[in-house]
Parts: C-alpha cells; structure tokens; sequence
C-alpha cells in the first residue's frame, strides 16, 4: 500500500493520519481538507474561542509544523468533487489524484433553515466550523436579541454562552420539550431549571413559521406557528446535522443513516474506507452513527490499525459531554430503548446523576456535575455490568461497591 488519500481534514481524518504513521506506516498520505484551516478543535469554536479566551492558533490540534514532520502532504481550501472506486482515483476539479486505499472521513454538516422562511437573511448563522464562528464573532454582543432555533445540546451551549455574554436569549424548541430525543424528562428538566436562572426564556411546543427581515435583507423578526411574533437581532440554528455522504452516495456507496461500513470501517467499495461522523457501522445488533470526539478518535485509530492489516472489529464506547454555564453534563452510553430512570443525588450541591435502565440493563447515566459518578458509570456499561437501581438511586451507598468484581 503505497498511497493512503484521506478526505476530510477534521477530528476523524486528523487522528487516522497520525495514528498511521504511529502504527509505523511509511508510505504516501494525502489529507484533504474544503476548509481555510488545518485540523482543529470544534468544541471549543463556540464558547471559549468565541469568547476569545482561545486563539487560533492554540484552536489547532496539532502545530503547524507536524504535518510537515510526519510527511502528510495536507491540502487545505481544497474541495474533492469526485470519488471514482473502480479506478481507485479521486477528483478534485481537473486533477486526478490515485490511491490505494481511501479512507472517508466527511464528517457531518449542519441542517439549515429553508431560504423560504428566511434562513437565507443575514445575521442568520449556524456554529460548525471556524468561518461559521468568525462571521457570527462581530454581531456576538451584549444587550442584542438572540433566538436559538433548537433545544438540543448544540441550541443549548449556544443559549449558554450568549446569556452568560449579556445577550437577551430566547430558544424556540418545536418538540414538547428541549432534548427530547437525545436525554430523559428528568435530564430536560435539570437544564430547562438551569436556563431560566440565568435568564433564558425557553419556548417549548412552539414552531418557527418564518423570519422577516428589514429592507436590507437583516433578520428583524421570528414568526410562530401560534401568531406570537418575537423581535430578534441574531438568530444560531442548532436543529442537528446531517452525515456529509454526498461524494460517497455519487459513487455508488451504499450509505444508510451515514456511510455504511462494517465492523472494521470498510464501506460497500473495495479499499475504500469511512470514520467519524459520517460513518455508520453494526452496534449491539442494529447499525448506529455516532456525533462525538470520542468516536471520532476511537474509530478513526481502529481503521489505521485495520488497514494495516490488523482485522480489528470497531467496539465503541460511548461517552459525550455538554458544558452549559457553570454546569458540566458527562454522559455515557447510549440511552436508546430505556424504559425508567433512576435519580441518584451527587456528593455536592446541585450534582445529581440519572441512570437509564432498560428493565433490568442499565444502558447510559447522565452526570451532572458529578464525575464520580460519570467514571463509575462509565466502566459499568463498558463491563455489561448493570447494578441494582434500588442501590443506586440510595446516597448511602458508596456506587465504588456496584462496580463488577475486578474492577477497582
């Protein structure tokens, strides 16, 4: 294997060219990024850089010069318009550029508004990527009027920060309540609790009809479904994202909620290989994709292993985080398919951590401000071991004698 080309210069792309050159590969690596920067840190884009308590440069994940070192010809500002399996090339306009193994590292793109209910207006952004945060940074200011369109983890960080920058905000959640696919009522209502004591309204079971603008194309308004008109200066979509499988769909991939690979990251095309984001692959008996930096890194280093020739199955272990104020959530596991929830107080004021259980199978916990908690948690699921609720939910057991035998 001579030339691995890897598209998509994020989280995912940048930790498989670095884990290649680690496991000892010593061919040609082509790392092929759409955007100005080389690789970087997303989560922080929209809180401590936006704040400016984080410069570009520190933004980065690896120096510029380490590209260079590991002998990773980085293209950026580049855009790769075709993938073609059966030649083993890809496109990127005129040029024609060979591989022998390609690894598919797209990442997702955020849903945006309909132009025809003014997404299109201006002062309309969504917070993905380093120019998204740049254009927003000049209209982030204290005492404007920001409507948050969304009420899952990425509207709520992003209320968070605005109201802790002196900004009025509201966020407008068209299901019955915020986080309603992602986290538990009990979970909602610990953040709903959480927003309105720093002073954000949050409208639940209320729909955008449309955005109005003034004479310059600026957007002025928010219109609900009810009639109630909001007047707004800025307005941040945070209604989810979609896997970016357009090149892989053209070219014959099969994709499925992502593109799908199996359980060693190969996709439906010989050599071609996908990770991160925009990869979807078998879990626990079902297909899953997974929006997360944990995974990103984790699938990204079994596929370098794999195509080295390890035919190492990818095993996650799933784990998030969400910084609200001066609030930390650490979630892990998958909460799909609970049927209770389990409520367990946390060693300080304010901490408290809810269990998910499916009968008897505890399947995710999501800790707040208790990482105590979080880390046991955490080796349970990995473990399959799922403890007694009864014990969990009682403070007075110390959640270190749950944890399996073997376990420290």
């Amino acid at each position: 294997m001579e030339h691995v080309v890897v598209v998509g210069a994020g989280q995912a792309g940048a930790a498989l060219v670095a884990k290649l050159r680690d496991l000892g590969y010593t061919g040609r690596i082509t790392l092929i990024g759409d955007e100005a920067s080389a690789p970087y840190q997303r989560p922080p884009l929209s809180k401590a850089y936006l704040l400016g308590k984080l410069d570009r440069e520190r933004l980065l994940l690896r120096p510029e010069a380490f590209w260079t070192d590991r002998r990773v010809d980085l293209r950026v500002s580049t855009r790769v318009t075709a993938i073609r399996p059966a030649e083993r090339v890809v496109e990127i306009g005129d040029e024609r550029l060979g591989y022998d193994a390609l690894v598919l590292a797209t990442g997702a793109r955020p849903l945006a508004l309909p132009a025809a209910i003014g997404g299109d207006l201006r002062n309309v952004f969504t917070l993905r990527t380093l120019a998204d945060v740049d254009r927003f940074e000049p209209e982030f200011r204290p005492g404007r009027r920001l409507l948050v369109v969304g009420g899952g983890y990425i509207g709520l960080e992003a209320a968070a920060v605005a109201a802790a920058s002196g900004l009025h905000v509201t966020v407008l959640e068209r299901a019955e309540r915020i986080l309603q696919r992602v986290a538990s009522p009990q979970t909602a209502g610990h953040f709903r609790a959480l927003h309105a004591r720093h002073g954000v309204e949050i409208l639940e079971g209320a729909a955008l009809d449309r955005l109005e603008g003034d004479d310059a194309g600026t957007v002025r308004r928010a219109r609900l479904a009810d009639g109630r008109v909001l007047d707004v200066d800025l307005v941040v979509v945070g209604i989810g994202v979609a896997p970016a499988t357009d090149l892989a769909a053209a070219a014959g991939l099969a994709i499925d909620n992502g593109i799908a690979v199996d359980a060693l990251g190969r996709t439906s095309a010989p050599d071609v290989w996908a990770c991160g984001d925009c990869a979807s692959f078998p879990h626990d008996g079902r297909r899953i994709r997974l929006e997360s930096v944990p995974n990103a890194i984790d699938h990204a280093d079994t596929v370098a292993a794999n195509l080295l020739g390890a035919e190492k199955p990818y095993v996650p272990k799933p784990w998030f985080w969400s910084d609200q104020f001066e609030t930390k959530l650490q979630i892990a596991g998958l909460g799909t398919g609970y049927d209770r929830v389990v409520a367990r107080p946390g060693g300080k004021e304010g901490a408290v951590s809810f269990w998910y259980y499916a009968g008897d199978r505890l399947l995710a916990v999501d800790a707040v401000d208790d990482a105590r908690a979080f880390m046991a948690a955490r080796r349970m699921i990995e473990a399959g071991h799922s403890p007694d609720p009864a014990a969990v939910a009682d403070p007075a057991v110390d959640l270190k004698t749950l944890l399996p035998a073997g376990r420290p």
